[in-house]
C-alpha cells in the first residue's frame, strides 16, 4: 500500500537570530517583516496554498510572541501547534527531535524560517523512500564552498565535488532520529533532559547508508541572514515585476 500524501511541517523558528541584530533584539527573526508580511507568513501561506494542514512552529527567543502574532493557524485554513524549547534553542537535531510528539508523524516537510523561496510545496507531500530528501540550492556569495555533493543518481553525499548547499527545507522521516545519539562522539556532552544537538550528524549518518535523496532548486531562494540581506530582499519583493 502507497503511503498518503504529506500533511505535517514543522517550521523553525526558535534561534537567536544573533547575525540579524539589532533587529533581533525585540522581534524573533521570522516574524520581522519582508515584502509586506512576517517572513513565516510567506511559508504558511505556501504551506495552506500545497494543501497541508498542520503546522507545528519551535519556538525560544522572544517565544511568547509568536502565539499572539499567529494564533492558532486558522487564518490560514492550518492547525498551528508551538513546540517551546525552553529558555536556549535546541539546535536543529535536537528542536526537531523534541517537536516529534507534536508533529505526530512518520514523515514530515522541515522548513527554515528565515528562508524565502519560490518553491512549490505541493511538489514535496509524496513521501520519501528515504530518511530524507533535501532541497538543494547553488551556493550563495555567503556560503561557497555548500554542504553535500549531489550525484547523478539523486542521492546526497557528504564529500566530493561539486557540493550545494542545503536549503533548510526537506522531508524527513522521525526514524532518522532513532538512536540519534550514536550519531555523536561517546564523549561529546548531551543533556538527557533537553538535548541540543545539530542535524547534520544524523544526515551524514544517514548518508554512508545511502538513505538521503535530494533535489537540486534552482528558483528564487534566500537565505535572510542579516540586516542588509532582508533590507534587500524586501526592496526586491516590493518592486513590481515587468
Amino acid at each position: 500500500m502507497s503511503e498518503a500524501l504529506l500533511d505535517s511541517a514543522i517550521i523553525l523558528a526558535a534561534g537567536l537570530g544573533e547575525r540579524m541584530r539589532p533587529l533581533t533584539t525585540h522581534t524573533p527573526k521570522p516574524l520581522l517583516h519582508c515584502g509586506g508580511k512576517r517572513l513565516i507568513e510567506w511559508h504558511l501561506e505556501a504551506l495552506a496554498r500545497a494543501g497541508f494542514s498542520r503546522v507545528v512552529i519551535n519556538i525560544c527567543h522572544l517565544a511568547e510572541q509568536f502565539e499572539p502574532a499567529l494564533g492558532d493557524g486558522s487564518r490560514w485554513g492550518l492547525d498551528i501547534q508551538y513546540s517551546h524549547e525552553g529558555a536556549i534553542p535546541l539546535e536543529t537535531g535536537g528542536g526537531i527531535w523534541h517537536a516529534l510528539p507534536a508533529l505526530q508523524r512518520e514523515q514530515f516537510l522541515v522548513v527554515n524560517g528565515d528562508v524565502v523561496c519560490d518553491v512549490d510545496f505541493a511538489h514535496w507531500r509524496s513521501p520519501a523512500t528515504a530518511l530524507a530528501r533535501l532541497m538543494l540550492v547553488d551556493n550563495p556569495a555567503q556560503h561557497p564552498n555548500g554542504d553535500f555533493r549531489l550525484d547523478a543518481s539523486g542521492q546526497v553525499c557528504a564529500e566530493g565535488e561539486p557540493r550545494l548547499t542545503y536549503s533548510g527545507i526537506g522531508c524527513y522521516r522521525s526514524a532518522l532520529w532513532d538512536d540519534w545519539r550514536d550519531a555523536f562522539p561517546a564523549d561529546e556532552a548531551l543533556s538527557a533532559a533537553a538535548p541540543r544537538f545539530k542535524l547534520a550528524p544524523l544526515l551524514r549518518r544517514a548518508m554512508r547508508l545511502g538513505a538521503v535523496h535530494g533535489v537540486r532548486h534552482t528558483g528564487r531562494w534566500h537565505d535572510v541572514g542579516t540586516p542588509e540581506r532582508l533590507a534587500a530582499l524586501d526592496a526586491e519583493t516590493k518592486t513590481p515585476h515587468r
